[in-house]
């Protein structure tokens, strides 16, 4: 394992990215507009991706690292798309 900072301080960050992915839930579910909807979707996956880093340093592999880079690109296409569409009424034009 890591050092004794790390040994309490990657648990507490999972636990917390947990709860903050959890807020991000409830927003999404509730929010009252569409727009809010978008933004706590874009905040779920910023999540997801630190949670997935925090993973990686916690059991010391890559491919963690390499699973975050997947989210962080797919979650900002589909972050954009959702905004041109929410804008404009299509993605395509």
């Amino acid at each position: 394992m890591n050092g004794p900072i790390l040994s309490w301080a990657l648990p507490a960050a999972l636990f917390l990215l947990g709860v903050a992915m959890a807020c991000c839930l409830v927003r999404m579910v509730k929010g009252p507009s569409a727009q809010d909807r978008v933004l706590a979707l874009d905040c779920m996956y910023l999540n997801g991706m630190l949670l997935m880093l925090v993973l990686g340093i916690y059991y010391g592999s890559s491919n963690y690292f390499e699973a975050s880079l997947l989210i962080a690109l797919l979650g900002f296409a589909s972050s954009t798309a959702m905004a041109k569409f929410l804008l404009r009424g299509e993605v395509i034009e």
